[in-house]
């Protein structure tokens, strides 16, 4: 062979050196020269053999680097999503002034729920688009929204509040309230979804997916606790006795407008999705398994192939090879755009697997059954209180103020939350329990009960129990928040079991939105009978309209409408439970 014999050259023994049948290497008289390296030195192979393995080495390092930042990332943006949790629900609060706009600006019980009916719907009525959004792109523009909807949402309910009633001078129009608070509901959802669709991307493949979500979830129900505690404390007034009156809400809601704007930017900042693309492609491996994939050309192997040797598919540049061997097991890396399309197909598919799903709208109706009574509870626990004591009374015992039935619902909400979602982890069944042969309980059960507990909560106040014995009222708001946080905390953890974690923002998104008709639907119930109370009532020994209802026909009708509600609720959920068991799905 000429090219090989030509390279070839005789050292001064005659013989033919080793390296001469390459070419390309150096002689070693030039790595000599060229390193000038010591007669102690490894040459040649050795030399080179050296250079591999350093490559080697540094090749682990640099892996070992990649994942340890990817680790700083996750666990900082999940200190990152509870912070966000423990100040996004601010409107769990309501009932810690929602009275005082009865008492100082006049408005009417109707004008009260109006007011939390629409901060309601705008917190969940966009969460879909929200966690579209989420899935789409990331976390972070959605938590920076948060922040500009929460400052400009309680400034100008501050500002409203402070003009007095509409009929005095200065006041501002019903309205206007109306505008803030819709604020409010947006960045309340949009904190929340943003650092829950975090922490189910990062953690939801591991063994500890449950808990990974019921910390944030629970950090949410903390959230109206200790800020419904600082606010009758640290800002309420000071009457002429010197004893503590009501919260100062001026003050209370410039407050809440400063901290949640400033934790929206913090969000903006530490939320990160890591490692997304590995999610991606295993929801492409499963969906090629199920055939669903079969009709979009972008994912045919043919396609990709000849992707390869052409000029793509489309306006999609061809493909290229990873020329490192610690970049991961994937052999083909696709340019940005092809990702990007890559990732709507799949989000695309996802969702409309969601949609036609038959169980999901039997879990999202039982759902809306439950959601929809514990809202409303939430938001009237204020006017709930004082139907208990007749209007003479000068003042409510600290036992049953409304800040302490927040602070109740919203501990047993949270410990509830994170019993559950722990729990789930350590007995849930999985897909090797066949092989492992473990007790397992299944998270449906855990829904269950939690669902009873809820509904004999409402039974207690149904039935004139607490209106004997008014200091039973705590028992019912803790079995309110105890079977109002398990719901909370579970149905997105189920979501996340039976439809994978890749379009979680989105699927949560969608079941997410249901509580917003039932929060509309039983506020007006409520406010129905309760005006229907009020308007039973005689007139104020000052000649005056009563605006506050006392007694069992206040409330009487609604919450035994609303224990039956949990109850359909329980049955359609049993249903959904019973076609999972028969797919052999482990839920």
């Amino acid at each position: 062979m000429p090219s090989r014999s030509s390279s070839r050259s005789v050292n001064s023994g005659g013989g033919i050196d080793k390296l001469d049948f390459d070419a390309h290497r150096k002689q070693p008289s030039a790595l000599h020269d060229s390193f000038h390296s010591s007669t102690s030195e490894p040459s040649g192979l050795l030399r080179d053999d050296g250079s591999f393995f350093s490559n080697i080495v540094d090749g682990v390092i640099e892996r070992d680097r990649r994942k340890m930042r990817r680790q700083v990332i996750k666990y900082a943006s999940f200190v990152s999503a509870i912070l966000s949790c423990l100040c996004a629900g601010s409107i769990t609060a309501y009932s810690l002034y929602g009275p005082l706009f009865l008492k100082h600006i006049r408005y009417t019980q109707y004008q009260v729920n109006a007011v939390s009916t629409t901060a309601e719907l705008a917190m969940y009525l966009p969460v879909p688009l929200f966690g579209y959004l989420c899935d789409r792109y990331n976390p972070r523009p959605l938590s920076l929204a948060s922040g500009i909807f929460f400052g400009l949402g309680y400034l100008l309910a501050a500002l409203t509040y402070h003009a007095g009633p509409l009929n005095s001078e200065g006041g501002w129009p019903f309205a206007i309230m109306v505008i803030a608070f819709i604020g409010v509901g947006s960045g309340t959802s949009c904190m929340y979804l943003s650092a829950v669709t975090t922490c189910a991307k990062n953690f939801g493949r591991g063994k500890h997916k449950g808990l990974a979500l019921a910390i944030p979830i629970a950090a949410f129900g903390l959230s109206g606790m200790w800020q419904s505690q600082l606010g009758s404390h640290l800002f309420s007034e000071q009457e002429a006795n010197g004893v503590r009156g009501d919260v100062d809400v001026f003050r209370y809601f410039l407050f809440l407008a400063g901290l949640l704007f400033t934790v929206g930017l913090i969000g903006a900042v530490g939320l990160q999705v890591v490692n997304e693309e590995e999610l991606l492609d295993e929801a492409v491996e499963e969906l090629e398994r199920s055939g669903l994939l079969e009709d979009s050309p972008f994912f045919q192997r043919s396609i990709l192939h000849d992707a390869e040797n052409t000029n793509g598919y489309g306006t999609l540049s061809p493909p290229a090879r990873s020329t490192s061997s610690f970049h991961g097991s994937r052999p083909l890396e696709r340019p940005t755009s092809s990702s990007a399309l890559k990732k709507t197909l799949v989000l695309n598919t996802e969702t409309r697997i969601f949609l036609t799903d038959p169980t999901m709208w039997l879990l999202a109706s039982g759902f809306f059954l439950t959601t929809g009574p514990g809202e409303a509870f939430i938001n009237n626990l204020g006017t709930i209180v004082h139907t208990l004591y007749p209007s003479t009374s000068t003042s409510l015992p600290s036992s049953n103020s409304p800040a302490t039935h927040v602070s109740i619902v919203a501990l047993t909400s949270t410990i509830a939350r994170l019993i559950t979602g722990t729990l789930s982890d350590l007995v849930a069944p999985t897909k090797d329990d066949s092989k492992a042969r473990r007790c397992t309980f299944s998270r449906l059960i855990f829904l269950l009960i939690s669902t009873l507990l809820f509904s004999l909560g409402q039974l207690l106040l149904a039935s004139g129990l607490v209106q004997q014995t008014p200091s039973l009222f705590p028992a019912v708001s803790a079995l309110v928040g105890l079977g109002y946080g398990a719901i909370f905390s579970l149905i997105p953890i189920i979501i996340s079991v039976v439809w994978g974690v890749q379009n979680f923002g989105t699927n949560w998104g969608i079941v997410a939105v249901v509580p917003a008709g039932g929060a509309a639907i039983w506020g007006a119930i409520y406010s129905a009978v309760y005006q229907a109370g009020v308007d039973s009532s005689h007139l104020r020994s000052d000649g005056e309209e009563e605006q506050m209802c006392y007694g069992l026909k206040c409330y009487e009708a609604t919450f035994w409408a609303m224990a039956a509600s949990s109850w359909v609720a329980i049955a359609l959920w049993v249903w959904a439970w019973r076609r999972w068991r028969q797919a052999s799905i482990p839920v």
